[in-house]
């Protein structure tokens, strides 16, 4: 994995496979931050996976933190999409338009993702 840019509207790094350490890795380079969470996330999976004795969780693990690494690797759509997400939250304007284009995004991002 790269942290070049691919250009100024190119994403941070190159997408990384759906496993919980190549993501953990994605994590780790475009937001640090993230990284207890991604942590504590996959320490709750594993125990409800083993407790369930379902894959559910897990894929769910990967599902929402592939997601995340397919928004987050491109600084303008994280930005936009935390930009939605407020006016959503802060119930001033209309959310329609904020909604639809939030879903636009997201379905963008799980379809790079390969989800």
């Amino acid at each position: 994995m790269s942290a070049q840019p691919d250009g100024p509207h190119g994403p941070l790094i190159p997408f990384s496979e759906l496993t919980p350490d190549a993501l953990r890795a994605a994590v780790a380079k475009i937001a640090p931050s993230r990284i207890p969470a991604l942590t504590q996330h996959l320490f709750e999976a594993t125990t409800n996976a083993q407790q369930t004795q379902s894959l559910a969780p897990l894929r769910a693990f990967v599902h929402s933190w592939a997601e995340f690494v397919a928004i987050e690797r491109y600084p303008e759509r994280a930005a936009r999409l935390r930009e939605l997400e407020r006016t959503v939250n802060e119930g001033v304007a209309d959310p329609t338009e904020a909604i639809v284009e939030i879903r636009r995004i997201r379905e963008t991002a799980e379809s790079e993702a390969g989800l």
